[in-house]
């Protein structure tokens, strides 16, 4: 069974062939960072375009690269949201036309389901399994019950983990994306020179807030007299770093005690390919005597080959989509 899968939900047009037996006969990823990196975040209507410019080529390398030919194809699965809905209607209409055209099945997938499948497709993981899914939009704990049966347990009510990673790369004088350069400048700073709060921390409930952090890091590089130093960065962006690390840990401990029976704690988003982010938390889970999973770094920020095997999943429970179906902006799982 070969499944063609379709990303284009914000700044990577991305295609991929996955098959039942989860292998990824091809994978390919068009980013669109040095189109937006001057604006210092995601422009809708440059993605759109490019989305629009790439989506075709991107297919054509999926397919000859799987040694494929369409016809061999025996479904379409395409984002259809959430996400800029420019780029969402582009690869949405994109998998469509293939399906129309080839008289092939249509599957209609939530990007957030696609993170929240991703771990299946790399490891064995049988349902159900809490995951924790940070990314530059969403920041959310979710009890993955079963295919199709999600209990959101949590989300940000400010801004995402991710979206914060980038604002305070752009205080450091980093550019787009900024989660990475923030991670490699943490790793020769002084965590606890700056007590940075941590929003929420030991607060009933489990929800997130960065914006707090967020501010008291621009009040920070604010009381400086003159330009950072080296070594300012480094110290400011390790305090950061380990505020978010503790806010993590404190919700994820929080949230074993609301799922206690989970055996298995997955994270998945591009905020899952931080390292110290992602030792933190398997430290902690290991504590509880659970199993904790993290996809490949390739398969944590958005691409293709999720969105098949979500879409693989859901059509081997025998679940299609009309080609009337509409793309949206917002599409929360639960």
């Amino acid at each position: 069974m070969y499944i063609l899968g379709i990303e284009t939900s914000c700044d990577e047009t991305a295609a991929a062939i996955v098959t039942e037996k989860k292998e990824v006969l091809a994978h390919v990823v068009f980013s669109q960072l040095e189109a937006h990196r001057k604006f210092g975040g995601v422009v809708p209507e440059i993605g759109a375009r490019a989305h629009l410019e790439k989506i075709q080529d991107v297919i054509k390398q999926t397919l000859q690269q799987g040694s494929l030919a369409f016809d061999q194809l025996d479904a379409i699965a395409a984002t259809c949201g959430p996400g800029l809905i420019g780029g969402v209607l582009v690869g949405a209409v994109t998998g469509k036309s293939i399906a129309a055209y080839l008289k092939k099945p249509f599957i209609a997938v939530n990007h957030l389901e696609a993170h929240a499948l991703s771990v299946r497709l790399t490891e064995d993981v049988p349902f159900p399994y809490l995951l924790l899914l940070a990314s530059g939009g969403h920041c959310q704990l979710i009890h993955v019950k079963d295919l199709g049966n999600y209990e959101v347990l949590s989300t940000t009510i400010d801004d995402a983990a991710g979206e914060t990673f980038d604002k305070v790369a752009r205080l450091l004088g980093f550019p787009y994306p900024g989660g990475p350069a923030v991670e490699q400048c943490a790793l020769g700073g002084n965590a606890k020179r700056f007590p940075f709060p941590r929003p929420l921390l030991n607060k009933s409930g489990l929800d997130f807030s960065f914006s707090g952090l967020k501010t008291a890091v621009l009040r920070t590089v604010e009381s400086f007299k003159g330009p950072l130093q080296e070594q300012d960065k480094k110290d400011i962006a390790a305090s950061f770093q380990q505020a978010v690390s503790d806010v993590f840990v404190d919700r994820l401990s929080k949230a074993l005690e609301a799922v206690p029976t989970v055996k298995d704690v997955v994270i998945a988003g591009g905020v899952g390919a931080n390292q110290f982010l992602r030792h933190q938390l398997q430290t902690l889970v290991e504590s509880k005597e659970k199993r904790f999973i993290a996809p490949p770094l390739k398969y944590c920020t958005d691409n293709g080959a999720m969105v098949a095997w979500a879409g693989l999943e859901r059509f081997q429970q025998g679940h299609t989509d009309p080609l009337t179906f509409a793309p949206r902006p917002r599409w929360p799982l639960g």
